[in-house]
């Protein structure tokens, strides 16, 4: 058993709940069973999240059928250990530290071999799922905790985006697979929660020579023929993001042919989510570019608004691939990049506080982009010790006319635990913060403070907080040169 230290995904923030217009966590994971007993660890226990789609017709064993699908829950004690049924390969993230891999592990996998401190604690899961050449058992039946421990609920989103595509969304060639790939990234990025469904090799049109149709599989539980329908009341997506077209080309499918096909998967996509914004992608090597455009019009035209033509034209930097076809870390990080503000554009309002609790969310509605007032969004803790050193890392990842997106971290460079944080700067051009994810925001004229949400309140030694904004700009956009954390001057990292 090997474990390979993962970086930290920018938003994983163990809130990213399940971007359904009105679902909240239990919700998001389908109802338990009546027979759950809440706490015990076991795949029933209504205080784990399983997000994407999982088939529990067991109940002792729920299976990830798709690669972008997760579990998450709090527990107590010192200790965490999944019970597997046989071999897999898997990734594992505690009190949102980076993600570890572990490869060729089965039966009571040990995932704390050097105990934690005593008292609450995260944990989130992703299997690596059969696909291509790997044939590993994904199988959840369930977590050993200390004697006496329990589960508790995480944060959970009430909004979650689906990613539709071949093996590309899936990451192939990419160094983590599906947590390296732009739909995991966009998720982490908007702070949401995120679901990856595709199929490598994969088509929208089925084909005489067996390219299978990932437009069929849409409505299935998992990629195999076989598997049974998906209900969809488990949750409802606030967007889906479609990339296909790539293999179509190789099994013969006619421009015709995938036209048509591709109005009818998004009038499918529609039916089953009402209310979720559907955005088309140009493949990123451009095949069937102008088939995709012509598809959406046909349905806005039709009278759905809220389906949208994404033009990926140089999207991915000349270093982005890995081979002809798929994009690498690099790559994947650019696409993101772009990517991310299309989408928080359409899903309107500020990314919502996830909750832990069973109630569902009132809709927000898509496609509006928020007035830029000062509107807290949440309550920085006040009376806490200010560190005793900060850097702070800002970078731009994404510009456009009249607006950008910048990512933000924090890192504690003092030897005192920060517990609660407000970090502030002025603007020197005019930008106005319109949106944020992983902290709440005020702005008052040029200052903005940004202060913790409940996952990222605390920061040990040596340890970062991160977050994301959206913001208008027009000319200038200069970056801010002083930042100060709970009243702390930080240096540039």
């Amino acid at each position: 058993m090997t474990t390979i230290p993962f970086r930290r995904a920018r938003a994983l923030a163990l809130a990213a709940g399940v971007l359904a217009a009105a679902v909240c966590g239990t919700v998001l994971s389908g109802l338990p069973a009546a027979s759950a007993a809440t706490g015990d660890g076991s795949p029933t226990d209504s205080n784990i999240t399983f997000v994407g789609r999982w088939d529990r017709s067991n109940s002792t064993a729920y299976v990830p059928n798709w690669a972008g699908a997760y579990l998450k829950t709090g527990f107590t004690g010192t200790t965490v250990k999944l019970r597997q049924r046989n071999t897999i390969d898997l990734y594992y993230s505690i009190d949102g530290a980076d993600f570890s891999y572990l490869t060729n592990v089965r039966g009571t996998v040990n995932l704390t071999p050097t105990p934690l401190r005593a008292g609450n604690h995260t944990l989130r899961v992703s299997y690596r799922v059969v696909a291509g050449s790997y044939t590993g058992d994904a199988v959840f039946q369930g977590l050993v905790l200390d004697a006496g421990a329990t589960t508790r609920p995480v944060p959970v989103s009430p909004r979650l985006v689906e990613f539709v595509g071949d093996s590309i969304t899936l990451g192939t060639t990419s160094s983590r697979t599906a947590l390296t790939a732009y739909g995991w990234l966009v998720g982490e990025q908007l702070g949401v929660e995120h679901t990856q469904l595709g199929y490598g090799g994969g088509c929208l049109v089925a084909t005489a020579d067996g390219c299978v149709s990932v437009a069929s599989q849409f409505l299935k539980t998992g990629y195999a023929a076989s598997s049974p329908n998906w209900d969809f009341s488990r949750y409802q997506a606030d967007a889906v993001v479609i990339n296909l077209g790539t293999n179509d080309v190789s099994h013969g499918v006619t421009t015709a042919q995938f036209q048509n096909g591709y109005v009818s998967f998004l009038r499918t996509v529609r039916s089953k989510y009402p209310r979720a914004a559907i955005f088309a992608l140009r493949t990123f090597s451009g095949r069937f570019a102008t088939q995709t455009a012509a598809a959406v019009k046909t349905v806005t035209d039709g009278g759905d608004p809220n389906v949208n033509y994404v033009d990926t034209t140089g999207w991915l930097p000349a270093d982005g691939l890995s081979d002809s076809v798929h994009p690498n870390d690099a790559g994947h990080r650019a696409i993101a990049a772009k990517l991310a503000p299309v989408v928080a554009a359409k899903l309107g309002g500020s990314t919502p506080t996830p909750t832990a609790t069973g109630s569902n969310p009132t809709p927000t509605p898509t496609g509006s982009t928020p007035t830029p007032t000062p509107t807290p969004t949440a309550t920085p803790t006040s009376g806490e010790p200010a560190p005793t050193g900060c850097a702070v890392s800002y970078v731009v990842t994404g510009q456009w006319q009249g607006g950008f997106q910048a990512d933000v971290t924090v890192r504690n460079t003092g030897s005192v635990a920060v517990n609660g944080w407000t970090l502030q700067w002025s603007f020197a051009n005019g930008q106005q913060v319109t949106q944020a994810w992983n902290a709440g925001y005020t702005q008052f004229g040029a200052t903005v403070r940004m202060t913790n949400v409940d996952w990222n309140a605390g920061i040990a030694p040596g340890a970062t907080a991160g977050f994301g904004f959206l913001a208008s700009a027009t000319g200038t956009n200069a970056k801010p040169t002083a930042f100060t954390l709970n009243g702390s001057a930080c240096s540039a990292a």
